[in-house]
């Protein structure tokens, strides 16, 4: 037998991957967010990037499109610092925020008890995150970013489902997703069982492995992937379905994908309301096909 050969993986200087943070990191970050979002748990779109605020410019806004919240991503390639800490208050004040996302290589431990102290003492929808970002590779691999939630929300897995405060908070765009979901569970009343109408995106527990069917809804068109419980790490899904890859693609009819989450997507205008019919169609069939796949390759196995 061969003995295989194991590489050390080895942390670098974050700016040997961004030299400078505005120039280089900033725009890397706003073009690679879904990196981000796997660990937050949430699918993140670009909005703008330098989104000014009275003379100031916050580094990255983006879109939540589980719940059509708006993130304000502050990021830097030093340890995070007073300053930012201020600047991210001020952005917070000028923004119709939800979320806030701190990126630094490291925090003080006083800049994490008021990340701490913001999520005890605000309410929901609010959520802070202190996410930390290092640079590795093994040898002379190419270089990988990776994040770490370093600090975030207690009860991070809440939903906030009222009716009333949704309405208030959600833009255009987020009220015709809660009306297309409406409309999804009258054509397909079975799927109420798994989760309100009013719902900007659904998820649907497999019953099994701690694996989740989450369908959504975006600009252009609609879709489902495999992902784990809420707060599970990114890499949850890859480990758990690695083993399966084989028998699930031909199954599912698309590739496992870099994130192994079997991502699947109809592209149509979402508002244009004559679509919706075909829409809740495919998503709900889709569903039950995912569902049927994953019990009878993983069921006999969980």
């Amino acid at each position: 037998m061969t003995t295989p050969v194991f590489g050390r993986l080895e942390t670098v200087n974050l700016r040997s991957a961004w030299e400078y943070e505005a120039r280089d990191f900033t725009p890397w970050l706003a073009a690679n967010l879904e990196r981000l979002g796997d660990v937050l748990g949430c699918r993140l779109e670009h909005v703008q990037t330098e989104a000014p605020v009275t003379s100031f410019s916050a580094d990255i806004l983006a879109r939540d499109l589980r719940d059509d919240s708006l993130v304000l991503i502050e990021n830097q390639l030093e340890e995070g610092d007073h300053t930012h800490l201020g600047q991210i208050m001020t952005y917070l004040a000028g923004l119709s925020v939800h979320k806030v996302v701190w990126v630094a290589p490291s925090f003080r431990d006083a800049h994490l008890s008021a990340i701490r102290w913001l999520n005890q003492n605000t309410v929901d929808p609010f959520a802070f995150f202190a996410v930390a970002v290092r640079v590795v590779r093994i040898g002379d691999s190419a270089l990988a970013p990776l994040f770490e939630i370093v600090e975030r929300p207690n009860g991070w897995e809440r939903r906030v489902q009222e009716s009333a405060r949704e309405a208030r908070d959600l833009g255009v765009r987020g009220q015709l997703y809660k009306e297309f979901w409406t409309h999804f569970v009258e054509r397909w009343p079975a799927e109420a069982a798994f989760g309100p109408p009013t719902a900007v995106a659904r998820w649907r527990d497999v019953g099994f492995a701690d694996l989740v069917i989450s369908q959504f809804i975006a600009k252009g068109g609609v879709g489902l992937f495999v992902r784990g419980q809420r707060g599970a790490p990114a890499e949850f899904v890859v480990e758990a379905l690695r083993p399966y890859f084989d028998q699930l693609e031909p199954k599912l009819g698309v590739k496992a994908g870099r994130e192994a989450n079997f991502e699947k997507i109809l592209s149509l205008e979402t508002a244009e309301r004559a679509n919706w019919d075909r829409m809740s169609d495919w998503l709900h069939e889709q569903t039950e096909i995912y569902v049927a796949a994953l019990k009878g390759v993983l069921g006999d196995r969980a």
